[in-house]
């Protein structure tokens, strides 16, 4: 007992040390890594954007080989998909398989939105969000010595191109440090996972094989909101739809037609306020009664999570949370319905006194364990039918809108999936929990659901290889929003953290 003791005790410190030259490393090599990365955010990496998407994979593929990784492009005979690039590096000897994976497409961006002086896809460094008064600095010129609160501002900063190049920019790392990789390491940098991965499943059922592995560690979305470094080991699923309904088969004057004509706004207004309660919570008849229960560990795990309900109700200027009571945690782990959007006529300079003839929103379902997609849309869509509604799934003839007094058309979006678990004590995610201990004083939180989507389910059933996920970047981030950014220390210890994966066995 002693000598394992010792022997534990003379691992941690060789792990300490080991991380010690990597910090040190990044920090010798910061400002060479950072022009790099802002070469990368300068190329636009919104889905549909073919050729800029190709842009970013090329890149990727010059990024990994010239670190010495074997890689590829594949691609699909599919139209219109994106390329995943593949990386490989055989360890002599090595009996465990890691592979790593992130996202290098982006959300559409609104440039209009974005903050005076900022340029999506020009990224800017400033010395601090700009919200709280940081400043853009001339020409990105960085100092010797980078303060902590400087960050980098660009469409991609954070989601998710900082997890592609922190799993790159660490193996380099870990080469330089002298240290001989203890696993064989798989990488794949996807384009298509802001669209839902719809053809991810389709790359895996093709390589299956050369992509199998005992984990994959998923390097997406931020640390916990209090700084300190997590494991997460479950995503929520996610599906998407459009709801549109129909008043008059033109727009009416206000004036001549007011109090008469049906006004679609206001129907669609009224149907989506009666998908929830005065809480926030669905009313949905069914629409948490197949969710998973926690298991125990889960529930000890959520109770050791610090809670942040307090910083964010300060920060978001939110007095008062939906939720009914729940924690902060407890509501990532049950379904969601959120309105992403909603559009009938024209606001500010261009409203005009009409009512509207249709009014459309974009709806967002997260799922947990338990849900399924056909299952939650199906419940969304009885519900509407409950109100009155006939629903289809097409534009109505004028026929049927003479026919049925209330119509929407209700369309799912492609790219739905459900959710994925991974057992939070499987014993190869502890040894990743212990990796990323030794690069930081303050304990791992251990999370068992992250509020945001991945397409993680993939990895479980068509590889049979179990994925965890680990943030790296700011929690205030913006991502998919205007102004997105990424704290330029986070980054760098991004890369401490994913060289220190890198040294699991």
């Amino acid at each position: 007992m002693r000598l394992l003791a010792l022997l534990l005790l003379l691992t941690s410190q060789v792990a300490l040390a080991q991380n010690e030259t990597i910090r040190r490393q990044v920090a010798e090599r910061q400002h060479q890594l950072l022009q790099e990365y802002l070469q990368f955010l300068s190329i636009p990496n919104v889905m549909g954007d073919s050729l800029n998407i190709h842009h970013n994979a090329a890149f990727i593929k010059n990024m990994m080989e010239s670190r010495g990784i074997a890689t590829q492009v594949l691609t699909l005979p599919v139209k219109g998909s994106s390329p995943l690039v593949y990386g490989e590096v055989k360890t002599a000897g090595a009996t465990t398989t890691i592979g790593f994976y992130a996202h290098y497409d982006g959300q559409p961006v609104n440039p209009a939105q974005w903050a005076r002086g900022l340029s999506p896809f020009t990224p800017q460094i400033t010395t601090d969000r700009l919200d709280r008064g940081g400043q853009m600095v001339s020409g990105n010129v960085l100092p010797a010595t980078i303060p902590d609160s400087w960050r980098i501002y660009g469409r991609g900063s954070s989601d998710d191109k900082a997890g592609v190049f922190a799993i790159i920019a660490a193996y380099e790392m870990l080469v330089k440090s002298g240290q001989k990789p203890a696993a064989n390491f798989k990488f794949i940098f996807e384009g298509e996972e802001e669209a839902g991965s719809i053809n991810l499943g389709r790359y895996f059922e093709r390589y299956k094989q050369p992509l199998k592995a005992d984990l994959w560690i998923i390097c997406d979305g931020p640390r916990h909101v209090s700084g300190r470094k997590q494991l997460v080991f479950g995503v929520r699923g996610d599906v998407n739809a459009e709801l549109k309904v129909y008043a008059s088969a033109r727009p009416l004057h206000s004036g001549n037609y007011g109090n008469w004509a049906p006004n679609a706004a206001m129907r669609l207004a009224q149907l989506l306020a009666s998908m929830k309660d005065d809480k926030g919570m669905v009313t949905i008849p069914g629409f948490y009664d197949d969710v998973v229960p926690l298991s125990a560990a889960e529930k000890e795990a959520i109770r050791s999570i610090p809670d942040v309900a307090g910083t964010l109700s300060q920060e978001l200027a939110m007095i008062r949370p939906d939720g009914d009571g729940r924690s902060f945690q407890e509501l990532l782990n049950i379904p969601t319905l959120n309105i992403n959007g909603f559009a009938a006529m024209n606001v500010g300079a261009m409203a005009s006194n009409i009512i509207p003839a249709e009014a459309t929103a974009a709806l967002d379902l997260r799922l947990v364990k338990g849900n399924s997609v056909e299952g939650q849309f199906s419940k969304l869509k009885r519900f509407i039918e409950s109100r009155g509604y006939h629903v289809v799934d097409h534009e109505p003839s004028m026929e049927e809108r003479k026919q049925y007094p209330l119509i929407a058309k209700l369309v799912m979006e492609e790219g739905g999936y459900p959710a994925q678990k991974t057992p939070m004590d499987l014993p190869i995610a502890q040894q990743v929990i212990k990796a990323i201990q030794t690069t930081t004083a303050e304990p791992v939180i251990k999370i068992p659901t992250l509020g945001g989507s991945l397409p993680l389910y993939m990895f479980e059933t068509i590889l049979q290889s179990p994925p965890v996920t680990i943030g790296i970047v700011n929690y205030d981030n913006n991502q998919h929003a205007e102004n997105e950014n990424v704290l330029i220390s986070y980054l760098l210890e991004g890369i401490v953290t994913m060289a220190a994966v890198m040294g699991v066995r």
